[in-house]
């Protein structure tokens, strides 16, 4: 750990008199200091970086088809999926939760506008290519697949099934939406600045899940390595062998706590991709480590056989006695322990 060491400071009390800078001097009532000021005005607004809650619905431009939205009025009429959760959305922006061309266009606007921007389809899900659409042994696929429509894997790509004639099919590789310009129709809701509110968002656009959270500052003990001059560091050099010299620290850590859910623990999402979102997390929210939490709360059924209770149970109770009603010798089975 380095030392702090005092040094002897002396101050000037010159006294300077301050004089008023002129106009010229300063850029003020002149064409230049003009454009400086327009320039500020045109800076303002959302910017990248902002946390902000967005509501939009997605179309295809050609048919109108729905592509997604945050409307629960709109998925019903569109009979969407009732399990989902239709709500406006915390993005940040800059970070490419949305598409770009939609970002641009949010970029300098403020909390209440609304704005309409067509995506084209190679930013969107790509042009629609023929040579994506192969032809394969319809053995390839699984049997309850074997349908017009059907979503296959195979040779770990993702498509969808075309036709089955004999023992060949035609699967189409493309993405369901390629060759589709999309329309976005969107309102910026609000500008989110509480952490708590910026975190829970990100969990429910990465992972879809409502889960319990917190802040915490952590005090924990780190090995540092210890800060050597410049003739201990070539003495080191000079030694091949030699081992930096470390020592135990206390620190503090600011953590993000996650309540480790069943519904977690199963998210196919968290499951392939936890270090990524992991470090978004981190990166975006600007804390030490995230630590997920596994609750144990005792409300459980309990373990069977002795620790769950036999007889009149364990809690409290004697237990030779608890043995005695189990039909159990104490001594034979202090005798099988030892």
């Amino acid at each position: 750990m380095s030392n702090e060491a005092e040094d002897d400071e002396t101050t000037d009390t010159t006294e300077v008199e301050e004089q008023e800078p002129d106009a010229e001097e300063t850029g003020e009532n002149t064409p230049e200091g003009e454009a400086e000021e327009s320039e500020e005005v045109e800076e303002s607004g959302l910017a990248a970086g902002d946390f902000i809650r967005l509501a939009y619905t997605a179309r295809t431009v050609e048919d109108g088809d729905l592509v997604d939205t945050t409307d629960p009025e709109v998925a019903e009429e569109e009979d969407v999926d009732a399990d989902q959760e239709f709500a406006p959305r915390t993005i940040v922006l800059g970070e490419g939760h949305i598409f770009e061309s939609v970002e641009d266009d949010i970029i300098g606007k403020d909390v209440g506008d609304t704005g309409s921007v067509v995506v084209p389809a190679t930013e969107a899900f790509g042009e629609y290519e023929e040579d994506a659409v192969q032809t394969v042994s319809k053995d390839k696929i699984p049997e309850d697949d074997r349908y017009p429509g059907a979503q296959v894997q195979i040779d770990n790509q993702q498509g969808f099934v075309e036709t089955i004639i004999g023992g060949r099919a035609r699967v189409d590789f493309n993405h369901p939406l390629a060759g589709e310009d999309i329309e976005y129709e969107y309102e910026v809701v609000e500008e989110v600045d509480d952490r708590t509110e910026m975190a829970q968002g990100l969990l429910d656009m990465f992972l879809d899940l409502d889960l319990e959270i917190r802040f915490e500052t952590d005090t924990v003990t780190e090995t540092q390595i210890v800060e050597q001059d410049e003739a201990e560091d070539e003495e080191a050099a000079d030694d091949e062998e030699s081992e930096p010299e470390t020592e135990e620290v206390e620190v503090e850590k600011e953590s993000l706590y996650i309540e480790a859910t069943p519904q977690l623990s199963m998210n196919q999402q968290w499951m392939m991709q936890k270090q990524q979102i992991g470090q978004q997390l981190i990166d975006l929210l600007g804390i030490d480590r995230i630590v997920i939490e596994e609750v144990i709360d005792g409300s459980g059924m309990g373990m069977p056989g002795m620790m769950g209770g036999m007889g009149g149970g364990m809690g409290g109770g004697d237990l030779e006695a608890a043995l005695e009603e189990a039909d159990v010798d104490a001594d034979e089975l202090a005798e099988e322990i030892e």
